[in-house]
């Protein structure tokens, strides 16, 4: 990995600004799994800042995921912020209004990837802990991953189990997506459902479709399976979440011909489920409904994350607070949406997602205004200042 030296005071960056600390990081390509020099920058500026830098880098070859950890203080209370550096691809870089990592800044807007998604999270974040100060009661850190965009094999969760066995698992974490669909203090998430993948596979005799008693139409036990699965409610939702999913986002069977029983069917499914259920209980019943309709199937079951819930406590109720004295809104606390590393976290202590306006994640001319970064970094130092007193 690349790494920054600031040799001089003068050459470093005004760590208060987030507004230049985020044009920095975009002016770093790093489209995941690739860091590229953003992270090494990062911690450039945060050793600077007293924070000590831990590099963490798990996986080989192509699946090699840098990470690192940075901590100042070594007393509690301990408030972990939670990023990534890693962006999704610009795609046609022709279509942007502006260059995807030049950083400009048109009419009071940042354009560039990843500004909301989230390295202006970030740099409000380290703007936030700068205003600081160093020296203060308890301790600050930052989990900084390299594959939240990816697979998140060799990122958070690997990072986690590091920070346990080295005595680093925070109090508190502040996951910095973008969770605001309109307006900075919109939304907090406070939890997420979880997600299951199964691509199922049923086997069947082929055979010719005048003559199906001499064949076993795969297609058929496919349908019966599905229409079971799709058929049972699984819940009616619960008090802080809304129904879980379940939903077939594929159907194969690979036959170009018309007079042809198919030999194999095959199907997809994802189930965004809320804490009614775990991954292990949904999986165990798709396979009962499998191989009560299809003995000869398989079912290939991965879940990428249960779902999480961190009830209100005091650090939730102090970064409230800092919303409302910042903007005036009251937000509102959401368990909807995808998955976040926060399912990981959650593991191990609160954790809750708070960040920009997330309208234009993964777009072409992604932007966060300049405004809201500054709101971003008041709500942070505000929270920092409240839960470390």
């Amino acid at each position: 990995m690349t790494r920054f030296s600031f040799g001089e005071e003068a050459s470093l960056p005004d760590t208060t600004d987030p507004v230049a600390l985020t044009q920095m990081l975009i002016r770093e390509p790093s489209v995941s799994p690739d860091t590229g020099a953003a992270q090494a920058l990062l911690a450039a500026v945060l050793e600077q800042m007293g924070f000590k830098v831990w590099h963490l880098a798990f996986g080989e070859g192509k699946e090699k995921t840098f990470n690192f950890f940075a901590r100042r203080g070594d007393k509690g209370p301990h408030i972990c912020f939670a990023g990534h550096t890693d962006v999704v691809p610009p795609g046609k870089e022709e279509l942007w209004t502006h260059p995807p990592y030049a950083a400009h800044i048109a009419d009071g807007v940042l354009y560039g990837r990843g500004a909301c998604d989230m390295k202006g999270g970030i740099a409000a974040f380290v703007a936030a802990a700068a205003r600081m100060g160093e020296g203060g009661p308890g301790s600050v850190s930052l989990l900084i991953t390299g594959d939240e965009e990816g697979r998140a094999t060799y990122g958070t969760q690997k990072v986690l189990e590091w920070m346990a066995q080295e005595g680093h698992i925070p109090d508190y974490c502040v996951v910095g997506e973008p969770t605001n669909p309109l307006a900075i203090g919109d939304m907090i998430k406070n939890g997420r459902r979880g997600s299951l993948n199964a691509h199922i596979v049923v086997e069947g005799v082929q055979g010719h479709v005048a003559y199906p008693h001499r064949a076993d139409n795969p297609v058929h036990r496919l349908l019966a399976l599905l229409g079971e699965l799709t058929a049972r409610p699984l819940d009616e939702g619960s008090e802080w979440f809304e129904a879980s999913s379940l939903q077939v986002t594929s159907m194969d069977v690979g036959n170009t011909a018309t007079n042809v029983i198919p030999a194999k069917a095959e199907a997809r499914l994802n189930i965004r489920f809320n804490n009614l259920h775990t991954g292990a209980e949904l999986a165990r019943w798709i396979t009962t409904v499998c191989q009560k309709h299809a003995p000869q199937s398989h079912a290939d079951i991965h879940i990428s994350g249960e779902s999480f819930l961190t009830p209100p406590g005091a650090e939730t109720r102090a970064l409230i607070s800092a919303i409302r004295q910042v903007t005036g809104r009251d937000p509102k606390q959401d368990t909807g949406g995808g998955t976040s590393d926060a399912r990981f976290i959650a593991r191990y202590c609160p954790a809750v997602e708070f960040g920009l306006v997330g309208a234009s994640i993964h777009q072409v001319d992604e932007h966060t205004s300049v405004q809201d970064l500054e709101t971003l970094t008041q709500i942070y130092h505000i929270f920092l200042k409240e839960v470390l007193a």
